[in-house]
């Protein structure tokens, strides 16, 4: 564990508590932070399986593959 001090807005504070059911300030920024992990976890997932399915589409491996042997 990391033991950081910083300024926090008081009114968000207690509204992330409300949200999340939790009780103390610890609580609340621990849970914030694990939610606002997972979702960028998930947004990445959910990228990268886009990707996969419209590469195709969207990349011109030719090229790709031409700039990759040039050293590009």
């Amino acid at each position: 564990m990391t033991r950081t001090v910083v300024d926090l807005d008081d009114a968000m504070l207690s509204f992330a508590q409300q949200q999340l059911g939790t009780r103390t300030k610890r609580d609340t920024i621990n849970r914030a932070l694990s939610i606002a992990a997972g979702l960028s976890a998930d947004d990445r997932a959910r990228g990268l399986a886009w990707l996969e399915q419209h590469a195709g589409e969207i990349l011109d491996f030719d090229v790709l593959a031409e700039q990759e042997r040039l050293g590009r």
